[in-house]
């Protein structure tokens, strides 16, 4: 496989300025996995500071219901509350190493924003956090958890004001500050070497939860489901069964209102507008319009809300290692509700779209052993969550 590529999808598609940047990042990843000391150092804070492992939970009553055996891997218990941490650590730890002083990050959510505050902070480095001004109204929590812990918000207003141009605006902040710099990017996204480095960070989620399953279950699950915005969790969770070829992969995109420009962030599913693109400095399926440009996206969950997937979905999608549907803003809602009502468990919106999925399609997962991963927990949701259901909070 050509360095930097997945099959056809990847590389790296960025201005001069920032190609020596990405170029010391790859020799300093590279070396720091060959470090023992490197890996001695993630793994002790992954532990005593993330709280890893994270268990997984067999949902008794929810099962009964569907008619299938549903583990959940709760990336919500995480410190911060998502998965993100695994790769804001990682990536920070690489910025020392580096010599840099400095953290940027987009967020769409709130929570990659969290996360990589609490590994700046944590680090005792400088932060600046992008974040859309639409995905600022509706992640308020966390845009004051970010604050408390230390970092700076720069609001962008710009096109669709959420996470596609959160993006935009930090490649062009690293772009004049890259010797001081480094750029955390938070999904498996992006030029080479991040989506690889992306799932290198998140691959301890499906290791742990492939040695859980065996132990809770005594065998491999049939399926295992993650909801896919740029495609961390759900690769972190991929990466520990890729090579069990029985068991299904499926990722779930955001379906929004329904397959229909402007109304939805499902890239595989659109046959119009999701094609072969670039963005943000790498090859892989982007929603646009017939002339190229981007287009919007629609989800009542901000961290899918994003018009790209990371390449390497596009290449386990090509070789039919991974299959891919997508769940609406309905079934993410019905899931946010079931697994709270059913499990005592809130989830975010961006982990109700695994659950809603399934249970839209559990018929065809009977008697069949499922494991989702919950990438988040949903506090940070429970304004958007009541406006959507109808139940007014006093």
């Amino acid at each position: 496989m050509k360095k930097g590529y997945f099959g056809e999808f990847g590389g790296i598609f960025m201005p001069e300025t920032l190609i020596p940047a990405v170029q010391q990042l790859e020799q300093v990843f590279i070396s720091a996995q060959q470090d023992g000391n490197f890996k001695q150092e993630l793994e002790k804070i992954l532990k005593e500071f993330v709280g890893r492992p994270t268990p997984i939970t067999f949902c008794k009553n929810l099962s009964e219901q569907l008619g299938c055996k549903i583990y959940l891997k709760r990336e919500d218990l995480a410190h911060t509350g998502a998965h993100k941490i695994n790769n804001a650590i990682g990536q920070a730890l690489l910025a020392k190493r580096m010599g840099k002083k400095r953290i940027i990050a987009e967020t769409g959510a709130g929570q990659h924003g969290v996360a990589t505050a609490t590994a700046a902070a944590f680090l005792g480095m400088d932060c600046t956090i992008y974040m859309g001004t639409v995905d600022i109204e509706r992640q308020k929590q966390n845009v004051f958890r970010m604050k408390l812990l230390g970092a700076k918000i720069h609001p962008v207003d710009s096109g669709s004001k959420t996470l596609k141009d959160a993006i935009n605006e930090a490649l062009r902040d690293w772009a004049g500050s890259v010797e001081t710099t480094h750029y955390l990017l938070g999904s498996a996204l992006g030029p080479h070497p991040y989506p690889e480095m992306v799932a290198y960070f998140q691959t301890v989620i499906g290791k742990e939860a492939k040695k859980q399953i065996l132990k809770m279950q005594g065998s491999l699950p049939d399926a295992v489901i993650a909801c896919v915005g740029g495609g961390s969790n759900a690769i972190g969770i991929f990466k520990g069964f890729i090579r069990d070829k029985k068991v299904r992969l499926i990722g779930v995109e955001a379906g929004g209102r329904g397959i229909k420009r402007h109304h939805h962030a499902a890239r595989f599913a659109d046959p119009v507008a999701g094609r072969l693109g670039i963005i943000h400095g790498s090859k892989t399926f982007v929603l646009q319009d017939p002339d190229g440009q981007i287009d919007n996206t629609h989800s009542v969950s901000a961290g899918l809300d994003y018009s790209a997937v990371g390449p390497e979905h596009a290449y386990l999608r090509k070789k039919k290692r991974a299959e891919y549907d997508f769940a609406t803003d309905t079934d993410c809602l019905k899931g946010f509700e079931e697994l709270s009502k059913q499990e005592g468990i809130i989830p975010a919106l961006e982990s109700a779209h695994a659950v809603g999925y399934l249970i839209k399609h559990h018929a065809e997962f009977k008697d069949q052993v499922v494991l989702i991963n919950l990438s988040g927990r949903g506090d940070k949701d429970l304004e958007i969550a009541s406006k959507e259901l109808g139940v007014k909070i006093e």
